[in-house]
């Protein structure tokens, strides 16, 4: 098993999941996945990775399954919020791109009604699917998988699977534009938007500008290279970024602009500022396209 997750991006959603399992585990978790863990021993890339904090030799001190993992917990848990707020609201649309092992359709309480579409390469979707197969898992929403390759041309095959534009969308880019080349995050924003009927919304992730040498010298980065193969530096494309919260602004889109932290502070916990902080530069992005 591991096809489509064991290189390159596609490690990088097991070491996500990782980070949801342990997650799971803690005392004070703020997001559940059960399904977490079977995701990450399943490949055999990261058969031996951590799955409990118990198996995280420096707890919440480790720069790797500590800090950057209760990162990934924390955002699972925002954007696990803003979705169900943007159901409640009235879109019975939910619409994850690049949805790697991402269990939402699984694990959260929709609304009846809804739909949850999940668009990622063929190889992610199809290990995704034979791991939920193998656990019996059953879905809380409608959910349909779309196998496309989001740096090319997918609105199509979203409208194939059941897509309605002229319904209200909740649109999740959790992880994703980091990865995109430039002209692929201008592409995808351009089709959510003209695919988005009035009260949709969308949540991205993005870093902003370039990071000093400090930084990207940073345990986090050094521990997922060294310790996992996961070099997310190399990941990152590095073509000058879109001003997309501005292209969305001038397209009618409101927008609200997060730090992490700004959470880690709501919650009680969750990572905070520390010196040429790899997280420093990370904000949360949550869009609204208003109802003519």
């Amino acid at each position: 098993m591991g096809t489509g997750v064991e290189s390159g991006v596609g490690l990088t959603a097991l070491m996500v999941a990782a980070a949801r399992a342990i997650e799971t585990h803690r005392p004070d978790a703020l997001a559940a996945d059960r399904y977490a863990e079977h995701f990450v021993r399943a490949a055999r890339a990261s058969a031996h990775w951590p799955v409990h904090p118990r198996q995280v030799r420096g707890g919440e001190a480790d720069p790797l399954w500590g800090r950057l993992g209760r990162y990934f917990g924390l955002r699972t848990r925002v954007l696990d919020d803003h979705l169900l707020a943007s159901a409640r609201a009235g879109a019975r649309q939910v619409v994850l791109l690049g949805a790697g092992l991402d269990t939402r359709a699984f694990r959260l309480d929709w609304p009846l009604g809804c739909t949850v579409f999940e668009l990622d390469r063929p190889g992610v979707l199809a290990f995704k699917q034979d791991v939920l197969d193998r656990r019996d898992a059953t879905p809380a929403a409608r959910r349909a998988p779309v196998a496309v390759d989001l740096r090319e041309d997918w609105a199509e095959a979203l409208l194939a699977a059941g897509f309605r534009s002229e319904a209200p969308t909740a649109w999740l880019a959790e992880g994703l534009l980091l990865y995109l080349p430039s002209a692929a995050e201008r592409s995808l924003v351009d089709t959510v938007d003209r695919l988005s009927a009035g009260g949709s919304t969308l949540a991205y992730e993005v870093k902003l500008g370039l990071e000093s040498d400090a930084v990207r010298s940073h345990p986090v980065y050094t521990a997922a290279r060294l310790r996992i193969g996961v070099d997310l530096l190399a990941l990152f494309d590095g073509e000058p970024r879109p001003d997309t919260r501005a292209d969305l602004a001038g397209r009618g889109w409101s927008t609200r602009v997060h730090t992490p932290f700004d959470f880690s502070r709501h919650h009680g916990r969750g990572p905070l500022p520390e010196p040429d902080d790899a997280l420093a530069a990370n904000r949360w992005i949550l869009a609204h396209k208003p109802s003519p």
